[in-house]
């Protein structure tokens, strides 16, 4: 049995699905099972990060666990204990591109975060394989400006930086990463991989192809950092954003090989990952 954290997440959804149709038993775990809407092969179960007791449960004869810490007030320490105590074998973790490695401190909240559940795990009787997402890559745009509202309201999205280049990754690729991970026996056990989809786009172009999707005239309308600052503020780490849209202006961000080196495949077009967004966004 794998249990899936946040399983009504893009990615945690994916997850659940795909599992699911190659018949592999899954649990999904989410804070409204009534409205997850998840596959009928799916056992899905009420539980919170958050909430430490809602996870016993939860856990009770899981083999492998996918951890999205979709709550910042999760005690990894206590997560991981729990874990081992249940027998799992395995967690794999979706961490941040931004954790370095060898650091005395961190370079910012987002990375101080993820090291820090990083560490627990590690510390623990547990397998881990973490798999640090790039910021470039996880559709940062959409989650620091309501892009959704944006659209509902007209065909211009407001952003910075119309050319910083991103490696944005389909919700079902990142999916394929995190299942091998879950699945193949010893063959990622105590790893870390970067994780990035497999073409470089600039933000301007993901607007574009998001409209193109919805058959509609959207447009790329440039914020000054000020504004986008005093927009993103509240909801994101601005400063974190910023500055790496900000460096992908004039040096593309990296694309990783984990895709390819860990499944196989080598991802999905740019057309398929707008055309999933597009649907999210409009849902």
């Amino acid at each position: 049995m794998i249990l899936v954290t946040a399983a009504t997440a893009p990615v945690g959804r994916c997850v659940v699905e795909q599992l699911a149709a190659d018949g592999i038993p899954v649990r999904a775990l989410t804070r409204d099972p009534e409205r997850a809407g998840l596959p009928p092969q799916a056992e899905v179960v009420q539980g919170d990060l958050a909430d430490a007791d809602s996870l016993k449960s939860a856990l009770e004869g899981v083999d492998a666990v996918f951890l999205l810490a979709a709550s910042p007030d999760i005690d990894a320490e206590v997560f991981a204990a729990q874990a081992e105590a249940a027998g799992v074998r395995r967690i794999v973790f979706q961490s941040s591109g931004a954790v370095r490695d060898g650091v005395a401190e961190q370079p910012n909240p987002v990375a101080g975060f993820h090291e820090g559940i990083e560490r627990a795990l590690a510390g623990s009787g547990v397998e881990y394989t973490f798999l640090r997402l790039a910021v470039e890559s996880s559709g940062a745009l959409e989650w620091s400006f309501d892009v959704a509202g944006q659209l509902a309201a007209g065909d211009v999205v407001r952003g910075p930086y119309a050319d910083a280049l991103e490696t944005p990754i389909h919700p079902a690729d990142f999916a394929a990463v995190i299942i091998a991970a879950l699945t193949d026996d010893g063959a990622h056990a105590n790893r870390v991989y970067p994780v990035t989809g497999p073409h470089q786009l600039s933000l301007g172009e993901q607007v574009r192809l998001i409209g193109e999707a919805l058959n509609r005239p959207v447009r790329y309308e440039e914020l000054g950092p000020e504004a986008a600052a005093a927009a993103i503020s509240p909801y994101a780490p601005a400063e974190l954003l910023l500055g790496t849209w900000a460096q992908h202006v004039g040096s593309p961000a990296p694309v990783a090989d984990t895709l390819r080196r860990l499944t196989g495949a080598t991802g999905r077009s740019p057309q398929e990952w707008a055309a999933h967004t597009a649907g999210r966004l409009t849902a």
